[in-house]
């Protein structure tokens, strides 16, 4: 199998000062047309250091993939690099990336400079592949490895200039080299621990045939995402392959299953809404309106949901929701009873077929031995035969203060999700 080495430049990426997205995109990109990462590293701005792990790379790996230090300052050295690295004589003007470079600087007023005009010399040695979106060109290497060749293209570190040259990148890739057919599919589930999981689908994870292969993919805010991938050579095959096996995957976990690829549970919850012109209002207390926000963040979701009551506030919870004072002074805010009502209340304020309230603890403070910090009780309100009917449960976690709001939030929409499905309206 093809395989491939991503090697991020810049002592920013090292001290945690820029976010390594380019490895991610690269990485999956990659997967799409069946070459396997087999290595990534990060490292500074330093020409030997430079020099010596790219050499590491091309002797690892056929394909290698280098982001970063190709801007037009003195500490972007990676085209130095290179040139040592290829044994290039010199250096050559892209005519191509000069016009790109003169048109974008233009269109921003800026003057151009000797230092931008330079960023159109690359090394002798190079294949250019035009950078529309920037100055910097892609610069394209071939190295001979054992009897064997391995491609190196050095893309810049800008994010939306890396992931727009990708397409050109694997494009080259698959005209460089005869590359196995590969398909992927990803069910995504919550709800299951991946341990628990794991076991549950042991006897069918060890009946897959030997040109399949199930990676784990746990988020413990989407959930546990299991991705089957093929290796062979029929690609209709394949596809019937993988979803014979999802499809009895389905039979085992159920309702867990919730979804394919790159959904969320926002999503799935607007279409079960949609299928159903049904509606949506949220009251939330411990997780500040990040489900409306997650909700909202769905093209699409002003035909379902209307809106909702951030109550933080017990005079919120009693004055604008019709929670019972005496509700919070016997049993407190975080306790069923509470949210309930929550629930309810705000599924009568805001007229809708479905509404999801929380309330809890989510730290570092305000816990107790009968609440500790990282409760939550989540319930559902929704219409069955014109009554108003509720559903709740209490969930508990021990991370900080983000990650259990993170968490109280997945869960309710996972709750809102699995009441909608087995709900009539």
């Amino acid at each position: 199998m093809l395989t491939a080495s991503i090697c991020t430049i810049g002592d920013e990426i090292l001290i945690g000062q820029v976010l390594d997205t380019n490895s991610y995109n690269i990485a999956q990109e990659l997967s799409k047309i069946g070459v396997k990462v087999n290595y990534k590293s990060a490292i500074g701005d330093t020409l030997d250091e430079i020099i010596s792990e790219l050499e590491k790379c091309i002797k690892k790996s056929d394909v290698v993939i280098v982001t970063g230090g190709l801007g037009p300052t003195k500490d972007d050295i990676t085209k130095v690099a290179l040139k040592q690295l290829s044994n290039s004589n010199g250096y050559k003007y892209s005519e191509e990336q000069a016009a790109i470079i003169k048109r974008i600087l233009t269109t921003r007023g800026i003057a151009i400079t000797d230092i931008n005009r330079d960023q159109a010399l690359v090394p002798e040695n190079c294949q250019v592949i035009e950078n529309k979106l920037g100055t910097a060109p892609c610069m394209k290497f071939s190295f001979e490895k054992e009897k064997r060749k391995s491609l190196l293209y050095s893309l810049p570190g800008v994010p939306f200039e890396a992931l727009g040259l990708l397409p050109d990148i694997c494009t080259d890739i698959k005209s460089e080299f005869c590359i196995e057919n590969v398909l992927y599919k990803t069910a995504v589930t919550f709800g299951i621990p991946e341990s628990t999981l794991a076991k549950m689908i042991e006897e069918w994870e060890d009946g897959l045939p030997s040109t399949m292969k199930l990676a784990y993919l746990p988020n413990p805010t989407i959930g546990v995402r299991l991705r089957l991938s093929y290796y062979g050579d029929s690609i209709e095959e394949g596809e019937n392959l993988i979803d014979e096996k999802f499809s009895i995957l389905k039979e085992i976990i159920g309702d867990a299953l919730y979804g394919w690829g790159e959904t969320s549970l926002q999503k799935e919850i607007g279409k079960l809404l949609q299928d159903r012109s049904a509606t949506l209002s949220t009251a939330e207390s411990c997780t500040g309106g990040n489900i409306a926000h997650l909700i909202t963040s769905v093209a699409g979701s002003s035909n379902y949901y209307r809106g909702g009551v951030v109550s933080y506030a017990n005079e919120v919870k009693i004055n604008s929701l019709g929670v019972n004072s005496e509700t919070i002074d016997k049993y407190g805010a975080v306790s069923r009873e509470c949210v309930e009502e929550m629930a309810l209340g705000v599924l009568k304020l805001m007229d809708t077929d479905y509404s999801v309230a929380t309330s809890g603890i989510a730290g570092p403070g305000g816990g107790s031995e009968e609440k500790p910090v990282g409760t939550c009780w989540i319930a559902v309100g929704y219409y069955d035969k014109k009554e108003a009917k509720v559903l709740s449960q209490r969930v508990n976690f021990a991370s900080d203060r983000s990650r259990n709001i993170e968490r109280f939030t997945s869960n309710a929409l996972n709750f809102l999700r699995l009441t909608i499905l087995n709900s009539t309206k």
